[in-house]
């Protein structure tokens, strides 16, 4: 390894070390040009670009040292008072597009994988054979030169080859990449699969665990933990447990490092659980998102309300769900407030547990096949720990669906989100239970007009401007909907996760046939539109929208 790719590891490492204390005076990494510092203002509030995310991806001229004194010296010659047109020659001088990336050429792909030869539709199965073929024009890889000069890049030097989810996302994400490596499979290419999985445990070897992304702005939060999940698709699919044996270590410590950073106890009913929620504790702008969270958190006017303010927008982020009003409280508990009265550290998630418990089962499902009884029973009983705790806490006896937790008040949030039946997508429930289960989740869907809508399944029913609010449809969410009900085995579930599988494929080949582009997030009231709202355009490309459409189709129109 380059000695320079040492320090960074080492003084990021570090610095992440600090971060998961939870401290709002910390930054979201040490880097004095991509993460904190005045010259990061500076630029970033002189709104040269239009996405703020395009300064931080950039890379430097000189070294970071002799950029910090062109600034000084930049600064005395404006008076401390730069206009736009100052600020924009000064980045122009001192900095280029990153360029950090190639193509990568997948090593196992191929255009005709033999599910397509089980799809009877001809336009599904044209449609699906489109999809297979967007795989090589999202594959990437780091050029040489950034590992030879890591020190003036934001990205994190990964060895192996990846796929992206695309746009603006140009680096590897770390929960897209589940579905992503999910369609890989689908398409038969488990060298390139188990090319990104290296990656991400790479990650969790030099930082302790995976990053939102693999910049270092990103170093101070993670997603939902989902790498387990990854492990046992390329498992099941491989059956190489030389493979596993090498790497259960690093998936533990995964796995720990949320045991460690992000449990906190709740008294329900006299016990006290041990549950999960995010909680970054880095109280200052997202560098990638910069204006957008100074915009956000000033009304509050208090230094340390804005720093906790700034912890939750990161909080969120980690949550994959940037932004809902999931994580917003009025003074009642509600969300009749905005995105400036954020408090995510105060939800405890249904969807996030349900992971954590998931990767529980994982980690003592590759212990058994591995022979190891210790650590399985340890995970097993991790498992049996976290389910209980996640039907106590979470379930709902009236409504027979699970709610998110509101810390503060101590009571659920009875609001709908497709997350309210992640747990049966995760599979954890006691199996006599499914089905009942199952015929629970379909009945509430019923409810709250869900089966109305026919381009997919609203991310929420609060119409806020949000993206992952009210109507926008992002695949995740189908997936939990649409696999949770099937698999619980109830014949009215798996009629309803077939009536929205249909529509949720027609929507993406409505979509794709008028534009060419697979949509990061989609219209649910019409099928086939793209979704709005957010902090930046709607994305194309799309790495996880893929990857849920050729599982959709597998599951639900292949022989």
């Amino acid at each position: 390894m380059d000695f320079r790719i040492k320090i960074l590891i080492l003084i990021i490492g570090l610095a992440h070390t600090n971060l998961a204390k939870s401290s709002p005076d910390l930054p979201s990494c040490d880097s004095r040009i991509y993460c904190q510092g005045k010259l990061l203002e500076v630029v970033q509030e002189a709104d040269i670009f239009v996405d703020s995310k395009s300064f931080v991806d950039q890379r430097m001229l000189f070294d970071q040292d002799v950029i910090l004194e062109n600034f000084e010296k930049f600064l005395e010659t404006t008076n401390e008072n730069p206009t736009k047109n100052d600020v924009l020659s000064f980045v122009k001088q001192n900095f280029a597009e990153g360029n950090e990336l190639e193509n990568w050429s997948l090593p196992d792909y191929h255009d005709d994988p033999s599910f397509l030869q089980k799809i009877h539709n001809e336009s599904l199965r044209n449609f699906a054979s489109k999809l297979v073929k967007i795989w090589p024009t999202l594959a990437r890889k780091i050029k040489p030169e950034v590992f030879q000069n890591n020190d003036r890049y934001s990205i994190i030097p990964i060895p192996n080859g990846f796929v992206v989810p695309g746009g603006r996302f140009k680096e590897t994400y770390y929960w897209d990449s589940y579905w992503i490596i999910k369609g890989l499979l689908i398409s038969e290419m488990p060298e390139s699969a188990k090319s990104m999985i290296d990656n991400l445990l790479y990650l969790v070897e030099h930082f302790g665990f995976v990053p939102n992304g693999a910049r270092v702005y990103y170093l101070n939060r993670s997603q939902p933990p989902l790498l387990t999940g990854m492990a046992r698709l390329l498992v099941d699919a491989t059956n190489d447990l030389s493979w596993l044996k090498q790497h259960i270590s690093l998936l533990e410590k995964e796995i720990n490092f949320l045991l460690e950073n992000r449990l906190i106890e709740l008294q329900v009913d006299g016990k006290i659980y041990k549950m999960a929620h995010y909680a970054t504790g880095s109280g200052s702008p997202r560098p990638e998102s910069f204006n957008q969270d100074v915009q956000t958190c000033a009304p509050l006017v208090a230094t340390d309300r804005i720093k906790t303010c700034y912890a939750s927008l990161k909080s969120a982020a980690e949550s994959g769900w940037d932004f809902s009003y999931r994580w917003v409280f009025d003074e009642n508990g509600g969300n009749n407030a905005n995105r400036t009265f954020i408090q995510t550290e105060r939800v405890v998630p249904v969807d996030l547990n349900s992971i954590l418990a998931s990767a529980f089962k994982n980690l003592a499902y590759f212990h058994e096949k591995l022979g190891n009884v210790e650590e399985n029973n340890y995970w097993l009983l991790k498992f049996l720990e976290m389910r209980e705790a996640i039907h106590k806490v979470l379930f709902n006896e009236d409504r027979g669906v699970w709610f998110d937790y509101d810390v503060k008040l101590g009571k659920p949030r009875q609001l709908f989100y497709p997350t309210n039946i992640a747990p049966l997508w995760a599979e954890i429930y006691d199996p006599a239970s499914a089905q009942i289960l199952g015929r629970r989740a379909a009945e509430h869907l019923l409810e709250e007009g869900i089966m109305e809508f026919y381009g997919g399944a609203p991310s929420s029913l609060n119409n806020t401007g949000e993206q992952w609010d009210y109507p926008s449809a992002w695949a995740p969410p189908q997936s939990f909907v649409i696999q949770g009900l099937r698999k619980s085995g109830d014949d009215k579930a798996q009629e309803f996760s077939r009536i929205l599988a249909k529509r949720w494929i027609y929507a993406n080949m409505v979509g794709f046939e008028e534009t060419g582009e697979m949509f990061e997030k989609y219209d649910a009231e019409h099928p086939g539109k793209n979704g709005g709202g957010g902090e930046y355009i709607v994305q194309t490309g799309f790495g996880w929208t893929n990857g849920v459409a050729l599982e959709t189709i597998v599951d639900f129109f292949s022989c």
